[in-house]
């Protein structure tokens, strides 16, 4: 039998935040290291925070991430705010959800449809489309726009937004445009369908047992909850330290997560497999045939999930600003200047804690947990379990299916575009 040696290199996996990179060993047709490497630098947040007022630190931790700048912020925030016991009123809970919601929309799309969709069709770009399917490149701009405006009417920027802030919001949206957005919304729903029918008809598949984390909240709006999982763990949000343990990854800059001991998931696939009894009314009708595919263990239905996360992010959007009339509100004040808490929000790539500790309003600590690092070792075994079944079909498939497989988890470190540079010797 022939023995297959390999030593696949895939350098510089980087386009949003940092670097990275994997290389592959196969001795005797046999997978002896997946080492995925995250090169990203380190920028040193948890200690530039330090010592600064509480109510500077959400718009700096913002800038973590340029895709998912609200994400931090809002994580942030709602550390602070139970650290200090600020309890926001109803009208800032209904925009902080319309923030969250319009980064889903613009985020999921530029994955989805940047990223992804050239996979499928076989190209280097969704530019490339432009010839044989325009409309979809157009559908594309379309749902991303309609997420980055309504990011502008409720938090003032689709980018490290600066109307959410501790306790409230320094700004309400203009009661006389949300008709607007609202219009802009319901029209790019049918995009948004026409988007998951080719992930439906998307054939790849990759399954393997793990166990699936996430928030799960009432309404799915991807903020107050309960941790729960797969396998049965249900957690109040400030016992999550209990339950992760942070792993040293050798020769990367970032560490990996176990859940109770194992690998798990995050983000949008483990938010279907756990929570979509809770989606919007109009989704669960528009999209059913969608829906019912979860729950799911196929790596590949995470950009299904996302599609579905996109609509719900919309209608649950169209029906807050269609039943309500917003007022200017002096924000909540902190009853106490010291104190220690945690905040967990679903960013768009998983589950997000921030646990921060203050004392005479000033920052003490920061301690971050983030998506794309909770799902490294499970990636790694994802590309593992790929490689061993598929050994025999030689080096261009096995780089190609690790670059899909990296893309179908959408992490931060690496976004998915086509940049792969591949070094491989055969022994």
């Amino acid at each position: 039998m022939h023995k297959t040696n390999l030593d696949i290199t895939i350098n510089k996996l980087a386009k949003i935040e940092g670097h990275a990179s994997l290389n592959i060993k196969v001795c005797d047709g046999r997978v002896k290291n997946i080492d995925l490497r995250v090169m990203e630098s380190n920028r040193f947040f948890n200690q530039a925070v330090k010592g600064r007022p509480y109510n500077n630190i959400p718009q700096l931790v913002s800038r973590i991430c340029g895709t998912c700048s609200i994400a931090h912020m809002t994580g942030c925030i709602e550390a602070v705010e139970k650290t200090l016991k600020i309890k926001p009123s109803a009208q800032t809970m209904l925009l902080r959800k319309l923030t969250v919601y319009s980064m889903m929309i613009r985020d999921h799309a530029l994955h989805l449809y940047f990223f992804v969709l050239p996979d499928i069709f076989k190209l280097d770009s969704l530019l490339d489309l432009a010839d044989k399917r325009k409309d979809l490149v157009h559908e594309a701009l379309h749902v991303k726009e309609a997420g980055n405006n309504l990011s502008k009417l409720v938090a003032g920027r689709a980018v490290h937004a600066v109307f959410e802030q501790i306790g409230g919001f320094a700004r309400v949206p203009d009661n006389a445009k949300k008709a607007e957005v609202i219009k802009e919304l319901k029209s790019v729903r049918k995009y948004v369908l026409n988007l998951a029918e080719i992930f439906l008809g998307c054939d790849w598949k990759l399954e393997r047992d793990t166990n699936f984390v996430g928030l799960v909240t009432p309404d799915f709006s991807f903020l107050e909850g309960t941790i729960k999982s797969t396998s049965g763990t249900e957690i109040k949000e400030e016992n999550f330290w209990d339950h992760l343990h942070s792993v040293v990854i050798p020769f990367s800059f970032a560490s990996g997560f176990k859940f109770e001991g194992k690998e798990y998931m995050v983000g949008a696939l483990s938010r279907m497999n756990l929570n979509k009894k809770n989606l919007h009314a109009n989704t669960k009708k528009d999209m059913k045939k969608y829906i019912d595919l979860f729950p799911s263990k196929n790596i590949y239905h995470n950009n299904l999930a996302q599609a579905i996360e996109i609509m719900h992010s919309i209608d649950h959007s169209i029906e807050i600003l269609e039943n309500n009339e917003f007022k200017e509100e002096e924000p909540i004040k902190p009853e106490t200047l010291t104190g220690e808490g945690v905040g967990v929000i679903e960013a768009p790539r998983g589950t997000l804690y921030y646990w921060t500790g203050i004392t005479d309003g000033k920052i003490r600590y920061v301690n971050l947990v983030i998506p794309t690092a909770q799902n490294l070792i499970n990636m790694r075994e994802d590309i593992r379990l790929m490689v061993e079944m598929n050994i025999a079909k030689g080096e261009e498939f096995i780089r190609k299916e690790a670059e899909k497989i990296i893309r179908a988890y959408d992490p931060c470190m690496s976004c998915a575009t086509h940049f792969l540079k591949v070094k491989i010797e055969n022994k």
